[in-house]
């Protein structure tokens, strides 16, 4: 049975559990949601998820929504990527959600999806400041070691990577972080990674084209 993802290019917090899929080589397929122009909250999609975001997976008649349950669902169903310490997964899981991803998507959508004149005063350099202190975290972590959370690679590193490979700015530069720059190579390296624009339909590009067509 294939299951389905529904999900946008743009979306850091989609492309963590698509490459989670790509990677175990699980059989899914995109549903793209046309995010700008408010699919996200209609009522049909709100009638698949309540919260009116992605990424949303169904697989048969089990649905679910937020990246890591995602992202957990897949790596338990393949046995794959999960690492020997399920708890040392979560815990990154974790501080991805709230210290990393949490503040990367906001400031990258102020800064780039965002007309400056609609930017409260303030966030982007709020957001920025929090990003700076979880961006050392996670480089001094990967000093000393390959992948995030085990001695190989689990859904922890595909969580962190979630926004780090898009090329729009919003005051992350990998070279910068020289720690996180070797390992989102080692990522990339992997057997059947994309990029999100990539491996997800829908990208500032395409958008350009519909709005000169």
């Amino acid at each position: 049975m294939t299951a389905q993802l529904w999900c946008f290019g743009e979306s850091g917090n989609a492309y963590k559990a698509a490459l989670t899929m790509g990677l175990a080589g699980y059989d899914w397929t995109p549903v793209y949601v046309d995010f700008f122009n408010g699919e996200a909250r209609s009522p049909a999609f709100r009638a698949i998820n309540p919260m009116g975001e992605v990424p949303v997976f169904r697989e048969g008649d089990l649905t679910l929504s937020q990246s890591a349950v995602i992202q957990l669902h897949v790596a338990e169903r393949t046995e794959q990527f999960l690492g020997s310490d399920r708890n040392e997964t979560l815990r990154w899981l974790m501080f991805d959600n709230h210290k990393l991803s949490g503040q990367a998507g906001p400031a990258r959508f102020l800064l780039n999806f965002l007309p400056a004149d609609k930017r409260p005063e303030g966030a982007v350099e709020y957001l920025q400041g929090r990003l700076k202190a979880a961006y050392k975290v996670l480089d001094d972590h990967v000093s000393t070691r390959d992948w995030v959370a085990d001695s190989a690679p689990t859904i922890a590193d595909f969580a962190c990577c979630g926004y780090l490979y898009y090329p729009e700015p919003f005051g992350f530069d990998r070279k910068d972080w020289p720690n996180i720059d070797r390992w989102l190579d080692a990522i990339a390296a992997l057997p059947g990674w994309k990029h999100p624009y990539d491996l997800m339909p829908g990208n500032p590009s395409d958008r350009a084209l519909k709005e000169d067509s």
